[in-house]
């Protein structure tokens, strides 16, 4: 399981905020997996070199099909400015017809709390399907 450590491309205010993002992306098949994570590595260069980037890292289930990223910014402008941004923006939408799913999750932290463990990660992800689980009404009945 290729996992890309944390990396810090901005040092946080220590009494500063972060806000995180997270999210847990899975293919259709494994013919995708390669090239996904050959955009995955061009679009963790970019992050590192954004404005904002305080923390990331990506970890890649290749045989699942799943990749996990996590990241933490000044506020959520920068997000959004390393999203609309070239080469993520071309490259998610020319992704999205190989996605089976797509999870994204965001919260904030006070910057001593970085860097964002897996564990934390993988919780709150799994928080989030279950929500959308359940507005789909896809809960197993009792």
């Amino acid at each position: 399981m290729p996992t890309l450590p944390w990396t810090t491309p901005e040092t946080p205010d220590p009494d500063g905020k972060a806000v995180v993002m997270a999210s847990r992306l899975e293919v259709r098949s494994l013919r995708h997996v390669p090239g996904f994570f050959l955009a995955s590595m061009a679009l963790l260069r970019q992050a590192r070199r954004s404005p904002g980037a305080l923390g990331l890292a990506l970890r890649a289930e290749p045989l699942r099909r799943t990749f996990w990223t996590v990241s933490a910014w000044t506020d959520r402008e920068a997000v959004n400015a390393y999203a609309s941004a070239e080469p993520h923006r071309s490259s998610m939408r020319a992704k999205r017809k190989v996605m089976r799913e797509s999870v994204f999750v965001f919260w904030s932290v006070p910057a001593s709390d970085l860097p964002i463990g897996w564990d934390e990660v993988e919780r709150r992800i799994a928080e989030k399907r279950g929500e959308i689980a359940g507005e789909a009404g896809d809960q197993p009945s009792r």
